[in-house]
């Protein structure tokens, strides 16, 4: 009963169906199932499949978004009995997300964010419109080996620039591996500002900062 309950979990939310998902991680908590089980062996595989098909082509935007809300939906009931148990999700790594100052967009910001969550990193999202030394605080408070950077505009993909150098102004940047992502960036720029990689989508954010991490 236990493997179909998560084999159940993992086909909703590859299916898109949030109320479904989150209807059956309470039942698979009523029954005794533990909350690390649920989040290790149906949400986590559930999203990789869904990646899988993004990447490949077979799944686009839509279908990436709606798994991300599955993945949240489950996740607001699973984690108070996380907290409750003292138990934790295997973390890959640590990191600060947000969209640079100047900027309010966050729909890609929030699904890079999501993706790295399920794929199993502490993920501190600062929000929108996040002045650099608040970056460069988070960086220095969490210890995060990643820092993401999110432009979707031409006027602000310049702010990117500046929190790198203001990561190395206060002695931080060979601490931690900066990603940068948005519609008017791409690689060059990445490699223009000292950036240690760039990311199109929320599927290649995952892979990039594995690979940064030697995951």
């Amino acid at each position: 009963m236990e493997n179909d309950l998560l084999s159940l979990i993992k086909t909703t939310l590859i299916d898109g169906d949030p109320e479904r998902t989150a209807t059956l991680v309470q039942q698979a908590l009523s029954e005794g199932l533990a909350p690390l089980a649920i989040v290790e062996q149906g949400l986590v595989p559930g999203m990789t499949v869904v990646g899988d098909r993004f990447a490949s082509g077979e799944y686009f935007l839509p279908q990436l978004v709606i798994a991300a809300r599955c993945m949240q939906a489950a996740m607001d009931i699973l984690q108070p009995e996380l907290l409750r148990r003292q138990e934790a999700v295997a973390r890959a790594g640590t990191v600060v997300i947000g969209t640079v100052k100047g900027d309010i967009h966050e729909i890609g910001k929030n699904l890079v964010a999501t993706m790295l969550s399920a794929a199993g990193f502490q993920v501190f999202d600062l929000g929108v419109n996040v002045p650099g030394e608040q970056f460069v605080e988070k960086v220095r408070e969490t210890g995060a080996q990643i820092l993401g950077l999110s432009a979707l505009l031409t006027t602000t993909m310049t702010e990117q620039r500046e929190v790198i150098a203001a990561l190395e102004q206060a002695g931080l940047r060979d601490r931690v591996k900066v990603i940068i992502g948005g519609a008017p960036v791409n690689q060059r720029w990445a490699e223009s500002i000292g950036a240690d990689g760039y990311a199109e989508d929320a599927v290649g954010a995952v892979a990039l900062a594995r690979r940064l991490l030697g995951r």
